[in-house]
């Protein structure tokens, strides 16, 4: 008899068996600039609070995945080339018209360019050796990057997720990783939004349909799943 997770609205996964050596645990997104002081989203003067409130489920879960031998774990970061030639046009309007302009000089240097220290993943999350870090110009995680192809060639067919922000770059890849057919499993403490209205509309439009995008669960109940398993 396999081992499945608690979660709504179906039991995950749809298959009937967690196994390690198929599944990808995505950390997406915990930067500095997402949830540390004076980083992007603090900056265009949402209450970070909420999304970092995410971390220690997050650590917690980590640190679980990491002591079930083949578990695949993955860390995303979001950002942009320092001349910012991979940034859109209108996504740098935007951002400048909320006073974070992406490039511009900040507390913690060149918001969202990567090598800066806003870019940076959080201690708490961030990845040990032999821990792939897929490196993002948008929101999605598979848009113009290999994740894909890491996953494929790990035989990765099952992705529980964490990171932030739920409604942005946490949907947008989950949608993007259904899209391709993998089986997905969002925890819900273990993510944030920057508005909690948006956060509840982000997990209930995953569960629509039966679970349009995949299932939604919570650390514990993964947490003991795994302990339990392997």
């Amino acid at each position: 008899m396999g081992k499945t997770v608690s979660a709504d609205p179906y039991e995950w996964p749809y298959d009937g068996n967690i196994d390690p050596s198929r599944t990808a645990l995505l950390l997406i997104d915990w930067q500095h600039d997402f949830c540390g002081p004076g980083g992007y989203v603090d900056t265009m003067g949402y209450d970070i609070s909420l999304t970092r409130r995410g971390v220690e489920p997050t650590r917690n879960v980590l640190e679980s995945c990491r002591r079930v031998p083949g578990f695949t774990i993955i860390h995303t970061r979001e950002g942009h080339k320092p001349d910012l030639s991979d940034c859109p046009p209108n996504k740098l309007w935007r951002s400048r018209q909320m006073g974070a302009g992406i490039g511009d000089p900040g507390p913690n240097g060149r918001i969202l360019v990567r090598g800066e220290p806003g870019w940076e993943i959080i201690d708490e999350l961030a990845p040990v050796e032999g821990e792939p870090v897929i490196d993002k110009p948008t929101k999605g995680a598979f848009t113009a990057t290999d994740l894909d192809l890491v996953l494929r060639n790990r035989g990765v067919t099952h992705i529980v997720l964490t990171g932030i922000t739920t409604d942005v770059c946490v949907h947008s890849t989950m949608r993007e990783a259904n899209a391709r057919g993998y089986e997905c499993l969002l925890l819900e403490d273990c993510t944030g939004a920057t508005e909690e209205g948006n956060y509840q509309a982000a997990l209930k439009m995953i569960k629509m349909q039966g679970g349009v995008f995949g299932a939604v669960s919570n650390s514990n109940d993964f947490i003991n799943a795994i302990t339990c398993s392997f």
